[in-house]
């Protein structure tokens, strides 16, 4: 196969064509590129005059971008960062509408359906999920994983969307999900700029996607900088298709095809889009553009100007190679177009690009308009009779006057009148108060909701199933309740897949898989290399695309090597599309004690915190486990389940229904009855306090001891409040550091559930060392909670209450 190459000249693969049908096309090309460009311009003055807060486009990429969407099909994917404008208008993904609308913020999600104005411009999406939780016909749509706005982010996910085709044509039991697949003849396209390459995670994703021969079309927009750092500060030889020349594929084995195009060359791009699409879908090889010599007429973004950084050279050469100039010249040069067509044309799309904008900011400020007028006329109501009449009538002119005013004005202001006018009572006030909490009402579903599907399917309502047990159910180690769990799942839906370090040959380091992948397929069970970013970005793309991934990070320490992902672009799926998009991911993984510093790991604190949008487990036993993924499989939200690592050769009894059975995610349950101390923990440590109660027993003690099960969402019935009613004291038990996760469970218990208003006792916590725990049996007893931490821990608190009865043992 060539080696890295020029695909330049003269000829389109369009013989097919007459001349008049082929002028229109590239005319039409045209057109889309040149209002694209007229959007960037416009785009950056609407921020520039105060109208919007931050504009970043895609100026100077447009006739790559054309010639991209030429290759692109219904099915296909696209996971890109946000300099893609013109390819989403050409595929008709988007429009200039939804641009401008998303470029104010709109939160209309009819206005912008990409993201309902909860991300920045150019950030794109396609919905694919209804109001109730059904999928759209993803193999008859074109299709748009929402962006962020990590330039190398959306990599790790792009290289799951195609091995999803993969999947789809080499498993022949997926037949039967036609509204994902035609035979897995589906590309996925993804853009990053040139800078970005230097990342892990590009690195991470574009050699897994070689290991894994998937249809994967990576297009390097380069146009020399990343934001002010040149190319010679950013890559080795300052050519990234240079230095990965050792990825093309040979008579040696498999890889990449690699292709270097000119971004002002119309015809040259789209000659090798055709090629190297073709290529990818047929054949499932991945494939790299390089797109050289791209400009960007106006800088990075509206923060600043690239004339700070870029030589007058640069500057004129850059103007000269402009992209639109270019292929204006060639189309005029080439009788495609005359000179006064191109005038007309050009004059035509800019007003009608200026149409489009002042269409999109009239809605938006017509709606704030008229909710302003609203609370103004309320307001003038309530200043008639107010003693603070020329204060409100102060604040009432202030709104009036605010230039292109948002929403946060008129609540603002009237938040302000109603603290003015606290001690005032009026019909003319609460109709006021009864105006906010409707806002409030509207206010909280156009910016907070979704951060879950909240769907029908949602596993949240899957139906609670007990464990039922034989009389002769058997003793086994609780990796087999687990192996015997995921069989059945396995067997129940073909969707379902696994995949991760060791999780194939051998059935993962702790055997929950062992033997599944001879009696499944190393499709569905498959073994990875190290790389965790895109092992969830794997997964990602899947549940994208229907199937019911499980990706396994073989250690909860490990979690921190795909953060990244989880946190920018899962857990945020839902959210940033405002319930448009789901991925429901479950991460396996295992924690808590074990031995040494980075397999040890509970670090639930950052967990907590980084990844909101996604359910966390954190079953006690294997058991509870089993019942977890059973719940999930069955739902439409991504998930953490993190096992506990010295939990797994424990035995526990096998449930006849072992496939079918569920945990309910949010229930907390109580495990021993008590009536002087709350004790609330999870995972590992339950075992430590269960056994610490017995000699507290003994001691005159008597606690109560709570399994939260799931930490997000957390203690939906309150069991844990309505616990402290009775015993008045609470003592939270963490491995995680001070302040970690104890700090989330005690805002749940103390604010959330009230649990303040039932102490008499100060509320404590039982937590790890603040470093990480050292290797060996001493270093897990003096560096996490034991069994004589907890007891006397217990202890303590009730000598605090009565020391007489309960003096201090030392």
């Amino acid at each position: 196969m060539p080696e890295t190459v020029i695909h330049t000249g003269n000829t389109t693969n369009a013989a097919e064509l007459s001349f008049d049908d082929f002028k229109q096309i590239v005319i039409r090309d045209y057109r889309v590129g040149f209002e694209s460009r007229q959007a960037s311009i416009i785009g950056r003055r609407e921020v520039l005059t105060g109208k919007a807060k931050f504009g970043i486009f895609g100026d100077g990429k447009e006739v790559a971008q054309l010639a991209m969407a030429k290759a692109f099909k219904k099915g296909d994917w696209r996971a890109g960062y946000y300099r893609d404008q013109t390819f989403m208008f050409a595929t008709g993904m988007s429009n200039l509408k939804e641009f401008f609308a998303q470029l104010y913020a709109n939160p209309d999600i009819e206005k912008d359906p990409a993201s309902a104005g909860r991300q920045m411009n150019c950030h794109y999406a396609t919905r694919y999920v209804d109001a109730d939780g059904n999928w759209t016909n993803q193999a008859e749509t074109m299709n748009c994983a929402a962006d962020i706005s990590t330039t190398g982010g959306h990599m790790p996910r792009l290289l799951g969307l195609a091995y999803a085709s993969k999947l789809y044509r080499q498993n022949k039991e997926l037949e039967y999900l036609k509204n994902f697949s035609v035979n897995g003849n589906e590309v996925a396209f993804g853009t990053i700029g040139n800078g970005s390459t230097s990342e892990g995670l590009f690195f991470e994703a574009f050699n897994a996607a070689g290991v894994l021969q998937v249809p994967m079309a990576i297009s390097i927009w380069d146009d020399a900088y990343a934001i002010s750092v040149p190319a010679r500060l950013q890559t080795t030889k300052e050519n990234i298709s240079e230095i990965l020349k050792g990825f093309q594929r040979d008579d040696k084995g498999n890889g990449y095809e690699i292709f270097k195009v000119r971004g002002w060359d119309y015809v040259a791009l789209c000659e090798t889009y055709e090629r190297a699409i073709k290529m990818c879908r047929e054949e499932h090889v991945p494939v790299m553009i390089h797109v050289i010599e791209m400009t960007q007429p106006q800088g990075h973004s509206t923060s600043g100007s690239h004339e700070r950084y870029k030589s007058k050279e640069r500057l004129g050469w850059e103007e000269e190679h402009d992209c639109l100039v270019q292929m204006r010249k060639w189309m005029i040069e080439s009788a495609v177009i005359t000179a006064e067509e191109m005038d007309a044309l050009e004059t035509e799309a800019k007003k009608h690009v200026r149409n489009c904008q002042r269409e999109a900011w009239s809605e938006l400020e017509d709606e704030i308009k008229a909710e302003m007028a609203q609370a103004v006329e309320l307001i003038d109501r309530i200043a008639q009779q107010s003693a603070l009449r020329e204060d409100l009538l102060g604040l009432m002119s202030s709104l009036q006057t605010c230039v292109d005013p948002g929403r946060r004005d008129t609540i603002a202001c009237v938040r302000k009148v109603l603290r003015l006018t606290v001690k005032e009572n009026s019909d003319a006030r609460q109709n006021l108060v009864n105006w906010l909490t409707a806002e409030t009402e509207k206010n909280a579903e156009r910016f907070n909701s979704k951060l879950f599907t909240d769907t029908p399917k949602s596993p949240l309502y899957v139906p609670v199933v007990a464990p039922l047990y034989a009389d002769d159910a058997k003793l086994m180690d609780g990796r087999e309740v687990l192996n015997a769990c995921f069989d059945a799942n396995f067997d129940r839906d073909k969707a379902i897949v696994a995949f991760g370090e060791d999780v194939g040959a051998i059935g993962d380091v702790n055997q929950g898989f062992a033997g599944l992948q001879s009696k499944y397929s190393d499709l569905r069970i498959t073994d990875t290399g190290i790389r965790e970013a895109t092992i969830i970005g794997q997964g990602m793309g899947l549940a994208m695309r229907g199937l019911r991934p499980i990706a396994e990070i073989q250690y909860l320490d490990y979690l921190l090597y795909s953060i990244t992902v989880l946190s920018d672009d899962l857990a945020s799926l839902s959210y940033r599309t405002r319930g448009g998009q789901r991925a429901p991911l479950i991460v396996r993984t295992r924690g808590h004690r074990l031995e040494g510093i980075w397999h040890s790991g509970s670090p639930l604190g950052l967990i907590l915190n980084a990844m909101r949008g996604m359910h966390i487990c954190v079953p006690r036993d294997m058991t509870q486990a089993a019942g977890m993924y059973n719940t999930l499989l069955r739902g439409d939200e991504p998930a953490l389940v993190i096992e506990c690592l010295n939990g797994y050769r424990l035995k526990e009894k096998l449930p006849a229904n072992v496939g079918e059975f569920t945990v309910p995610l949010g229930k907390a349950e109580i495990l021993k009855q008590g009536t002087d101390v709350t004790v609330v923990t999870y995972g590992s440590t339950l075992r430590i306090v269960m056994e610490a109660a017995e000699e507290l027993e003994k001691m005159g003690i008597n606690i109560e001891v709570i399994d939260p099960q799931t930490l997000y969402p957390f203690d939906t019935d309150n069991v844990c409040g309505k616990s402290l009613q009775k015993t008045n004291k609470l003592l939270v038990i963490d491995e995680d550091l001070p302040g970690g996760g104890s700090a989330f469970i005690l805002q749940k218990i103390i604010e959330q559930q009230n649990g303040y208003y039932s102490l008499d006792a100060q509320p404590k916590t039982l937590c790890g060392a603040e470093h990480r725990p050292p290797y060996g049996s001493d270093g897990d007893y003096f560096s996490k909670p034991s069994h004589d931490d907890v007891i006397e821990a217990v202890y303590k608190m009730m000598n605090e209450a009565n020391p007489a009865k309960y003096p201090a043992i030392y």
